[in-house]
């Protein structure tokens, strides 16, 4: 578990599966990310996140706001995915329900994900990826004082070819 000044990132509990799936099936929160999500698939998310905890120690978190405990979304860690500039390399992600935005939620959750990276692993940089129209996630990432690694930047093997959501940029940090 990690702890911020107004967040807890925390493995999945079953209660987090229904704010999660209602917040995958809002539009706005998907249009950068793809199809709506089925109540099944966020179950299955879910428990793959808790995996990655066991395997690895971090996942992409599950995000509480301390006051009051509000599922808000998750952020944190994971190796990158196959078949990507950043397969098994360390990737941090974030999604939040629309409604925690612009509150700064994102990057307290993601400085924090990326401070616990270095001060648990010994890997040498986090990378970051999204679609390239995604304005609002490659702003954070600058913000989070990462890098556009121009050279890097792919085509999401995950995403159908003519899909506009398939081109992606990468960003990264390098270890201080």
């Amino acid at each position: 578990m990690i702890e911020t000044d107004r967040l807890i990132l925390r493995g999945w509990r079953d209660s987090d599966v229904a704010p999660f799936h209602a917040m995958c099936n809002d539009p706005e929160v998907m249009r950068y990310l793809g199809p709506l999500m089925s109540r099944e698939v966020a179950e299955e998310s879910a428990a793959r996140q808790n995996a990655l905890i066991d395997s690895h120690g971090y996942c992409f978190w599950a995000v509480e706001r301390k006051a009051g405990g509000a599922f808000l979304g998750f952020c944190g860690l994971k190796p990158g995915p196959a078949g990507t500039p950043i397969a098994d390399r360390m990737e941090i992600g974030w999604r939040l329900a629309r409604d925690a935005w612009g509150k700064g939620y994102a990057r307290e959750a993601a400085e924090a994900s990326i401070a616990w990276g270095w001060a648990n692993t010994g890997t040498p940089d986090i990378a970051a990826m999204t679609n390239i129209e995604n304005v609002r996630s490659w702003g954070l990432m600058e913000r989070l004082g990462m890098t556009r690694d121009h050279a890097a930047d792919f085509d999401h093997p995950a995403v159908a070819e003519g899909d506009p959501l398939r081109p992606h940029i990468l960003y990264r940090i390098e270890r201080p």
